[in-house]
């Protein structure tokens, strides 16, 4: 039932050959990837206004200076992430950036950051696109959780039946995203030509006193919130069709074109039309409604822009599992990490991904927007390392032209740094929990790689001098009884030595009596040892006369403890026996050099 049921859901298991044809051309490759980027428009210039507003209706004209500084430092992350493209075609990012030019650490928080970041970039974005949801039909609020949830959900289901099938769905939104902000900026810019504004916009170059440095620096590192997920064709190269790197870096240079001509579009026309931040209409609501009015127009810009809200989590969906298999590969994460599903995609990612943003949902009760700063912190810091790593790498292989790609790289780190102290100093109350959270999980990484390296070196061997030793073995099967289960385990132990004992272990004399009596009976050609438990407990008796066995044969012979189980023919029928076939296996399998094996006896009623 299960099967039938994964099957309807996630599809027919690929074969391994068919890789290559899940992999991404440009124009659907943009759709995954771009997603969280180009969603960004929805909110980026508003960020910007929410502060400037803060001194006034007259200070919203600086939005436009800053909306320019954001669209150059965009100009300069496109360049230099293309630059990346090139110089790291396997992916991986600021990740492989940091660890091949910084080292270790760097790396770790360069890796730990972008993977919390597409965490929160699920939980956001499924919360963002519900609270569409429910300002379009209020009656849904008290739903908001289980909508996110259901989000989640279906973008789980859909990266789980493969890349090519999702981008497919996917990208059909995202496209009509892009042509219907598209056609709100043209038609807004044809009606602002045209004089048909009535709105007077906020005077340009006004001089404002009460206008601080320190309020223009918070109101620029709100709008650079807008390159969120920027990064996210560099991580994924893997997925691009070959020519990878050729194709990776052109679809990075398609989506900051688009991505600009609309976040800058966006805020000309709030100013021009004299939008200003209402707690119940978004900025890009006031301007589609200011330039279509309430008509169908207007409806379809809202529910493609709360759609495509909802759809930037689908870049993580692609950028996560790849980045995780990275550092698996590393031994920084689980292997678990390393394995594709029936699909070809890394599933376990991308289960892990919706787990987690699930809990963040739910914890936070579908209000995420305190997390939005640390999401922005999460971005870049590795946008940061990366430029650095970038420097040191043009540093030391001088290529070609080295010195403009380290003047790009070098601008850009500064940028981006300074970005990040911005954004920790004004919004401190809520990006604090980065430094205790960045440390944990980078100390997590480093017991993972630990334990990994540990085990890799308990059990190398040299193939030269070490050689299997030749031992018997002495079987010990624990009895409840003489049934066919017992009678079916002795006759598999006796295909494997001639050193088998029967182990009983009584509460009372006389069910003692009555077993020894008819063991005689039967005479199976099996010894049996009788223990009497006097606190009726099957373990302690158990691991004592293990201990007695192993202390007289251990050098001679393996140990092995074969366990009796009937199987059912239904699994409910397994609530109907006792588990101490369960519990004695689980008891006994960390016990040092005794092999627990359960021997089956399936049921036919």
């Amino acid at each position: 039932m299960l099967g039938k049921m994964k099957r309807i859901l996630i599809g027919k298991p690929m074969k391994s050959a068919e890789l290559d044809a899940e992999k991404l051309g440009k124009w659907k490759a943009l759709a995954i990837l771009s997603s969280d980027a180009l969603s960004s428009v929805a909110y980026g210039t508003e960020q910007i206004l929410l502060v400037l507003v803060a001194a006034g209706f007259a200070a919203l004209w600086y939005s436009v200076p800053i909306s320019i500084a954001v669209l150059g430092l965009l100009v300069i992350l496109i360049f230099s992430y293309r630059q990346t493209i090139f110089a790291y075609p396997t992916g991986g990012g600021a990740y492989i950036v940091a660890k091949d030019n910084l080292g270790t650490a760097p790396s770790l928080i360069a890796g730990g950051s972008l993977l919390v970041d597409y965490i929160l970039t699920v939980a956001v974005s499924s919360s963002a696109g519900t609270d569409a949801i429910t300002s379009a039909f209020p009656m849904l609020h008290d739903y908001s959780i289980v909508i996110a949830l259901i989000m989640i959900v279906f973008l789980t289901i859909m990266n789980l039946r493969g890349v090519t099938e999702s981008a497919s769905v996917l990208a059909i939104p995202i496209y009509l995203f892009i042509f219907s902000i598209a056609i709100l900026i043209i038609s807004g810019g044809v009606k602002f030509l045209a004089g048909g504004m009535e709105a007077a916009a906020p005077e340009f170059g006004t001089s404002m006193s009460h206008v601080s440095l320190f309020l223009l620096l918070k109101a620029f590192s709100s709008g650079c919130s807008a390159l969120t997920g920027v990064e996210a064709v560099s991580n994924a190269i893997p997925n691009f069709k070959q020519p990878a790197e050729k194709n990776a870096a052109g679809t990075l240079m398609l989506m900051g074109c688009i991505l600009g001509a609309m976040f800058i579009g966006i805020t000309l026309l709030a100013y021009g039309y004299g939008v200003k931040p209402d707690p119940k209409a978004t900025v890009i609501s006031q301007i589609a409604e200011a330039t279509f009015g309430r008509g169908t127009m207007y409806f379809i810009i809202q529910g493609v822009t709360a759609l495509i809200l909802f759809l930037a989590a689908n870049t993580a969906y692609s950028a996560f599992p790849l980045l995780s298999f990275m550092m698996a590969k590393d031994k920084y994460m689980p292997h678990m990490f390393m394995v594709r599903g029936d699909r070809l995609g890394f599933s376990n990612g991308i289960i892990f991904l919706s787990v987690m943003s699930a809990l963040l949902v739910v914890g936070f009760k579908g209000n995420t927007e305190s997390l939005i700063p640390l999401y922005a912190v999460g971005v870049f810091i590795p946008f940061t390392l990366s430029q650095l790593g970038m420097m040191i790498r043009w540093i030391k292989v001088k290529p070609t032209g080295w010195g403009v790609k380290l003047l790009v790289n070098t601008i850009g780190m500064l940028t981006t740094l300074s970005i990040t102290l911005i954004f920790i100093f004004t919004k401190f109350t809520q990006t604090w929990v980065i430094f205790i959270f960045l440390p944990l999980v980078v100390y997590v990484f480093m017991r993972i790689h630990r334990h990994y390296c540990n085990i890799a070196d308990e059990l190398r061997i040299d193939i030269k001098l070490e050689k299997p030793v030749r031992k018997g073995n002495t079987i010990v099967i624990p009895v409840a009884g003489i049934t066919r289960v017992v009678m079916n385990t002795i006759s598999y132990a006796q295909t494997m030595s001639d050193h088998v004992v029967a182990l009983y272990i009584g509460f009372d004399d006389e069910a003692i009596r009555k077993m020894e009596q008819k063991w005689e009976e039967w005479n199976p050609g099996v010894r049996l040892v009788v223990i009497k438990s006097r606190y009726r407990s099957i373990m302690g008796p158990l691991k004592k006369f293990i201990d007695t066995v192993e202390w007289k044969t251990a050098e001679t012979d393996h140990i092995t403890i074969l366990i009796p189980q009937f199987i059912t023919k239904h699994w409910w029928q397994n609530v109907l026996h006792n588990q101490t076939s369960f519990m004695i296996r689980a008891y006994l399998i960390n016990y040092k050099d005794v092999i627990v094996t359960t021997v089956p006896y399936h049921l036919n009623r």
